[in-house]
């Protein structure tokens, strides 16, 4: 068994902080979340809760005390406004890195994003393919990893990791949407034919990925990885296994890929629709990486394909129903508004 540590966790209270949380405490380890939102879950009298903001240089300095590792999921979402994306995944990272640097952690882990790479012209997608941001998401991230490289040049161990879309208990966000409609016995209108393969990540693979990062030899990890599901077929097919588990005999419908695009560019400027460019531009389309390099170098072996995540999920969607009913936001610890689709609803 690994020695307990010390680990700091960015945005210890989202959907990926919390998930790592249980997984690290569950391994005997010590957590310190630091987050602008309120830790409210169970395991709260468990870990050392900080309240504050990685933009605020004195929260960091506060919440680096007596971190062995540091592992940041801390980030702006591209729902959010494109400045708190700069200042959050930028100015934030920048933060966090001179103070992890100033009080010498072991390993500072960064969660990236497969954002990174744009709307690629080729697959899978590898770890050295050229990086394309696509809005101020994609280019922040790709900022926040040069800083990285940055600091690794200085002589710290920063791997990167840059997972596939991540889903799993405590994720709502745009799959909330999915969850809704398939709960109330609707067909799931999807972008295109749906015969483009579009590759997820259960967070508990994904946690795995990381604490490999955190313990195997510094050297080996010292790296950036690619982190996905290995198997998975295509989007209607893995989409349509939660429909069928749902027991409605409810389908996928496909849309002409051109006008649904066009309509929903049209909706998003009007505000009507949470859906924003990323993802009705990628979703009609294949998009999955290569975790060879994970699997060779790390020894990764993923437990869930893209149908257990997506059942997994909604599972865990049915089961705590009560308890997000009538919230909404722009993370993905609470459904997104539904705007007009939640009109479109009612003709599936």
């Amino acid at each position: 068994m690994t020695e307990p540590k010390t680990y700091l966790i960015t945005g210890g209270a989202g959907f990926l902080g919390i998930n790592m949380t249980r997984y690290l405490l569950a391994r005997g380890h010590r957590v310190v979340s630091l987050d602008i939102a309120d830790f409210d879950y169970p395991e709260r009298d468990q870990i050392t809760e900080i309240r504050g903001d990685i933009r605020n240089p004195a929260d960091v300095e506060r919440a680096m005390q007596g971190a062995q590792i540091v592992i940041h999921t801390a980030a702006a979402l591209p729902l959010y406004a494109e400045a708190d994306i700069y200042s959050t995944d930028v100015d934030g990272t920048r933060n966090l890195l001179e103070a992890a640097h100033r009080h010498q952690v072991e390993r500072f882990i960064h969660i990236s994003s497969t954002a990174v790479y744009g709307i690629p012209d080729h697959h899978p997608l590898l770890e050295d393919d050229k990086l394309d941001g696509v809005g101020p998401y994609g280019k922040c991230k790709i900022l926040a990893e040069e800083l990285c490289v940055e600091y690794r040049r200085k002589g710290m161990c920063v791997p990167i990791i840059r997972p596939k879309s991540f889903i799993g208990p405590e994720r709502l966000g745009v799959f909330a949407l999915f969850y809704d409609w398939a709960k109330d016995g609707k067909n799931f209108p999807m972008i295109g034919s749906g015969n483009n393969r579009y590759q997820l990540l259960d967070v508990e693979d994904l946690c795995e990925a990381i604490y490999l990062c955190a313990t195997l030899d510094r050297d080996r990890v010292n790296d950036t990885f690619n982190i996905g599901a290995k198997e998975f077929t295509t989007m209607r097919e893995d989409y349509q296994a939660v429909l069928d588990y749902a027991g409605f005999g409810k389908r996928i419908v496909p849309l002409p890929a051109g006008p649904a695009i066009l309509a929903l560019k049209v909706l998003e400027a009007l505000k009507l629709s949470p859906l924003y460019k990323w993802v009705y531009e990628t979703a009609g389309k294949d998009s999955f990486v290569s975790i060879e390099k994970a699997e060779r170098v790390l020894g990764y072996a993923p437990k869930y394909s893209n149908k257990d995540a997506l059942i997994r999920n909604y599972q865990w969607y049915m089961a705590n129903l009560s308890k997000f009913q009538g919230q909404s936001g722009v993370t993905h610890r609470v459904p997104w508004k539904q705007g007009i689709l939640g009109i479109a609803k009612m003709f599936f």
